[in-house]
């Protein structure tokens, strides 16, 4: 893989992160779609040379609350390690540090 960074958008790995409205509070439902524009803005920085950001609300259980997607195909787990692997990160630590942003984020939305 080129790894010449920035990549196009194009290439760009895509992560939905889907947002339970209870990670808001009992009444998390009245917050979830602004909480969720927020955070879209807030994480877009985040690994953006190689990685593009969805964050929406996580309205069917069924769905993964991450999903990743490479040139509109979706990839597994182990497939997304590697592309991280690729420009020398690890998907590990990305998703520890996605949870303490998304914690932090939370707290910031809600005014704590």
């Amino acid at each position: 893989m080129n790894n010449s960074l920035p990549l196009p958008d194009e290439k760009k790995l895509l992560i939905t992160y889907r947002v339970e409205s209870g990670c808001l509070g009992p009444e998390g439902e009245c917050y979830v779609s602004s909480f969720c524009e927020f955070a879209q803005r807030q994480i877009q920085p985040l690994y953006a040379d190689f990685i593009a950001w969805n964050v929406v609300s996580r309205d069917d259980k069924h769905e993964p609350e991450i999903q990743y997607n490479l040139v509109t195909k979706r990839v597994n787990h182990s497939q997304a390690s590697r592309y991280f692997a690729a420009f020398g990160s690890s998907i590990d630590q990305f998703e520890i540090d996605l949870s303490e942003r998304l914690a932090e984020l939370i707290d910031e939305f809600m005014g704590h």
